[in-house]
C-alpha cells in the first residue's frame, strides 16, 4: 500500500513533465501531416529519452503501444480519418449555404395587385385557327366521351431576356406555369363529348347553365342561343323560355333591366345573351346582346313556326360567328373581353351540312364552344317519326306520325338494310347512343356538347309507341352512355373518312353492304299446307317458293360483298367496326340461310313425303334450329350463329348486342310436321237477332253521335 502511494505521488509530481510530453508530441504529429523535415527523429529521441527515465514495468508498456500508434501505417491511417471527416463536413455545409438564398427569396414574395392582373392577362385563349381538323385520337374506337385536349404543338414560351428586380425568380416562374397551363386549356382547341344523354330539356340546360358558370368565373361570358323554328320543337321552345329564370338566378344574376337599377352599362355586365332563330332563312332576334330577362323571353315568344321543313343550322351558327367574333377581342364600346358560347336547340340534323367544315374553321378560330341540345339520331338510320299532336286544342288532338330527318349517327349508314322492304315505318328504332352526326362533330370539335334530350328514356326496357310524348321520336330502346362511348363514329372530315375506310377491307366491306337498297327476307311465309290431293299440294308448294326464290339472289350478292372484307378483321381494334361487320354478316348469313333451307324444304316436299299417321292431311312447316337439306348451308348457318352469339356477348348493353340476340332468338331451319285439318267443320246455328232490330244506343251515345268531331289540319313538314 505504501509503495502504491509512492508511485502515485511520483505520478503527480511528474504530471506537468508529462502534460508536456504530450504537448510535444501532438505538436509532433502536427508537423508530420503539415510534411516539415525532421519530424520522425525527433520523435525517436524524446522517446529514447523517456525509455532512459522510466523504469517502470507499466509505462515502458504503454510507450510501446504509443510507438506502435505513431508507425509509418498508423500516421497513414489517422491522415485518412481526417481527410474523409473534412469532407463531409464540407459536403454537409455547402447545400445549407447554397439553399439559404432561395429560401429567403421564397419568404420574400408578397402577392400584389398588379401581379394578379398580369397573370389573368396570359389566360386569355389564342384567336388562332388549328390547322388539322377532325378527331386526332389514336384510339380511334375508345371513346367517347373524352374532353381531354388535342395536344399539338405548343408555341414556344418565350424566356425574359433579363429579369426584373422587382419581381423575384419564383414569381416568374409562377408566370411561366400558368401560361402555359393556360395554353393548354384554352389556346388549343379541345374535344368535345357528345351522347351525354338526358331525359328531359331542363336536365340539358342544368349543365349547360354550369357551362355557363365556368365561363363566367374567367371573364365575362356572351350567350347566343339558336333555335330551331321547326313546329316538332315548339314544347321544347317554351320549356327553355320557362327555365331562363332559374338559369340566371342560379347565375347570381337578378332580374333587371340593363342601366335601370344598377347604373351599368350592358357591355359592363357579366352575363349578356342574344338569339337566333332558323328554318329556311335565318333571323337575329335581338341585335345587341342584352342582361334582361324579359326582353330574351319576349324574343322567344316572337319565334315563328316555319312550315318549311328546312333548317339552315351550320348557316346560323356561322352568321352567329361573323356577328359576335368581336367580343372575343373586346373594346371600348363592346366592354372586356368576354367567352362566347353558342348554344343549339334543334331536334333535326340540319339541311345544310355542306356548310360544315366552315362553319367548324369559324368557330375553331375564335375558340367558341358549340353546345347542342338535340335528340338521339336513330342507329344506322336516317329517319324517324315524331309524334306529332295539334298544338292547338281546338284541332283534332288525335296522334299522328311524321317522318323526321334525325340520323344517321356516323357520316354514313354503318347498318346494312334488312327487310321491311314495303313497310319501312314498321321497323323497330333504336338509340344509336349519339346524336346525328354533323351537329355531333359540330360541338366535339369545338370543346362543346351534345345532349341527347327524349323525354321517355329508359334503360333495360322497350319503350311502347303509347308511352311516347307529344312531339318526341319514336325510339324502342336506350342505351347506358357509359357503355356507348368505346363506340363513338368517327368525327372526322369526309376525306378523313373515306381515307379510313380504306385502310381495312372489312370498313370498306360493311360499307358498300351498308349502302346497297334495302333487301327484303321471309316476311311471313307460307308454314301449313293441306293436301286434298297431289297435284293441289304441288300447286300450293310451288306459289310459296316464289318468295324465297326472290330473295335468295339479292341475299347472297349481299353476303358475298361482306365477305370480301373478312380478311381485315384480324386487323381492325375499332369496337364499333367490328361489332358492325359480326353484325352484318351473322344477320345476313342468317337470313340467306333461312330462305334457301325454305325452298329446299318444300322441294322436298314436292318429291314426295308420307304421313306417318295416315289420318292426318297437312303438313306444317315449323322453324327450327335443324338443318337437314345440305352440309353447305349447315356450315352457313354455324358461322352465323357464332358471330351472333359473340356480338350479343362482347357487345352486350350497346345497339349491335340488342340486334344480335333478336336474332338469335329467331330459328335459322325449318323442320316438317304433319298435322290433321277438318276440311268439313259444322256450321253455326244462326240464333234470332230480335227481329233485325237494331237496340237503341244509350243517351251519352246519342249525345256522342250528335256532336261533330273537332276540325282536322294536315301535319305540317317538320
Amino acid at each position: 500500500m505504501l509503495k502504491r502511494h509512492s508511485n502515485l505521488d511520483e505520478e503527480l509530481r511528474d504530471a506537468p513533465a508529462a502534460e508536456a510530453d504530450r504537448g510535444a508530441s501532438a505538436e509532433l504529429v502536427r508537423r508530420t501531416i503539415s510534411g516539415q523535415p525532421g519530424n520522425h527523429d525527433m520523435v525517436e529521441a524524446d522517446y529514447a529519452g523517456e525509455e532512459e527515465e522510466e523504469e517502470d514495468g507499466e509505462f515502458v508498456e504503454q510507450l510501446s503501444l504509443w510507438e506502435q500508434l505513431t508507425g509509418a501505417d498508423a500516421q497513414a491511417v489517422m491522415l485518412s480519418i481526417l481527410v474523409h471527416t473534412v469532407l463531409i463536413l464540407a459536403l454537409a455545409v455547402v447545400p445549407l449555404v447554397v439553399a439559404q438564398p432561395e429560401i429567403l427569396s421564397i419568404s420574400a414574395i408578397q402577392p400584389t395587385e398588379d401581379n394578379q392582373f398580369e397573370i389573368i392577362d396570359h389566360v386569355a385563349p389564342s384567336e388562332q385557327p388549328s390547322e388539322e381538323i377532325g378527331a386526332n385520337s389514336t384510339d380511334g374506337s375508345t371513346m367517347a366521351m373524352s374532353a381531354a385536349p388535342v395536344l399539338a404543338e405548343l408555341p414556344e414560351l418565350s424566356a425574359p431576356s433579363e429579369m426584373s428586380p422587382e419581381i423575384s425568380p419564383v414569381v416568374q416562374l409562377t408566370n411561366r406555369i400558368e401560361q402555359a397551363v393556360a395554353i393548354t386549356r384554352a389556346d388549343l382547341p379541345v374535344q368535345g363529348m357528345t351522347g351525354v344523354g338526358t331525359t328531359g330539356t331542363d336536365g340539358a340546360v342544368d349543365q349547360i347553365t354550369a357551362e355557363i358558370l365556368r365561363s363566367m368565373e374567367e371573364r365575362p361570358t356572351l350567350v347566343v342561343w339558336f333555335f330551331d323554328q321547326s313546329g316538332s320543337l315548339l314544347k321544347r321552345r317554351q320549356e327553355i323560355r320557362d327555365r331562363f329564370d332559374r338559369i340566371y338566378e342560379e347565375l347570381g344574376i337578378v332580374q333587371r333591366s340593363a342601366e335601370e337599377k344598377t347604373g351599368r352599362k350592358p357591355s359592363e355586365e357579366p352575363l349578356l345573351t342574344s338569339l337566333y332563330a332558323f328554318g329556311k332563312q335565318v333571323f337575329l332576334l335581338n341585335d345587341k346582346p342584352t342582361a334582361d330577362i324579359n326582353e330574351i323571353r319576349q324574343a322567344i315568344d316572337s319565334i315563328e313556326m316555319d312550315e318549311s321543313g328546312i333548317e339552315h343550322v351550320f348557316s346560323a351558327v356561322y352568321k352567329g360567328v361573323e356577328k359576335f367574333k368581336r367580343y372575343r377581342n373586346g373594346s371600348s364600346s363592346l366592354g372586356p373581353k368576354r367567352n362566347v358560347m353558342f348554344i343549339v336547340v334543334s331536334d333535326e340534323r340540319g339541311d345544310d351540312v355542306t356548310g360544315l367544315e366552315t362553319t367548324i374553321g369559324q368557330c375553331r378560330k375564335f375558340a367558341i364552344p358549340v353546345y347542342v341540345v338535340g335528340v338521339p339520331a336513330p342507329f344506322g338510320r336516317e329517319h324517324t317519326y315524331v309524334k306529332y299532336v295539334d298544338p292547338d286544342p281546338q284541332f283534332d288532338q288525335t296522334p299522328r306520325w311524321a317522318e323526321v330527318d334525325q340520323g344517321p349517327e356516323s357520316i354514313l349508314p354503318e347498318r346494312v338494310k334488312l327487310g321491311y322492304e314495303r313497310n319501312y315505318f314498321a321497323e323497330p328504332v333504336i338509340d344509336s347512343g349519339f346524336g346525328p352526326f354533323a351537329l355531333s362533330r359540330l360541338a366535339y370539335e369545338t370543346g362543346g356538347i351534345y345532349f341527347t334530350v327524349h323525354p321517355n328514356r329508359q334503360l333495360g326496357r322497350r319503350v311502347r309507341r303509347g308511352e311516347v310524348d307529344p312531339f318526341a321520336s319514336n325510339v324502342e330502346y336506350f342505351f347506358d352512355p357509359e357503355v356507348m362511348t368505346r363506340y363513338r363514329p368517327d368525327y372526322v372530315s369526309v376525306a378523313e373518312y373515306q381515307k379510313r375506310v380504306q385502310s381495312n377491307p372489312l370498313r370498306t366491306a360493311l360499307v358498300q353492304a351498308s349502302r346497297m337498297a334495302r333487301t327484303d327476307t321471309l316476311n311471313r311465309p307460307a308454314q301449313r299446307f293441306v293436301k286434298t290431293n297431289e297435284a293441289s299440294l304441288v300447286n300450293a308448294l310451288t306459289a310459296a317458293q316464289q318468295q324465297a326464290a326472290r330473295l335468295e339472289p339479292q341475299l347472297n350478292s349481299l353476303a358475298q360483298v361482306l365477305q370480301a372484307g373478312s380478311d381485315g378483321r384480324d386487323i381492325e381494334s375499332s369496337p364499333r367496326w367490328l361489332a358492325g361487320y359480326d353484325l352484318a354478316v351473322g344477320t345476313v348469313l342468317a337470313h340467306k340461310v333461312r330462305a334457301e333451307a325454305y325452298n329446299a324444304m318444300l322441294a322436298k316436299a314436292k318429291r314426295g313425303i308420307k304421313f306417318e299417321d295416315e289420318r292426318n292431311n297437312t303438313w306444317v312447316l315449323r322453324p327450327s334450329n335443324d338443318i337437314s337439306v345440305g352440309s353447305r348451308l349447315e356450315k352457313d348457318a354455324e358461322q352465323a350463329r357464332e358471330l351472333l352469339d359473340h356480338v350479343a356477348t362482347e357487345h352486350r348493353g350497346t345497339p349491335w348486342g340488342l340486334l344480335a340476340s333478336r336474332e338469335l332468338s329467331a330459328p335459322i331451319g325449318w323442320e316438317w310436321v304433319e298435322d290433321f285439318t277438318d276440311l268439313n267443320p259444322p256450321q253455326r246455328n244462326n240464333r234470332p237477332n230480335n227481329n233485325n232490330n237494331v237496340p237503341r244506343p244509350g243517351r251519352d251515345d246519342q249525345a256522342r253521335m250528335l256532336q261533330r268531331p273537332p276540325p282536322s289540319r294536315p301535319v305540317p313538314k317538320l
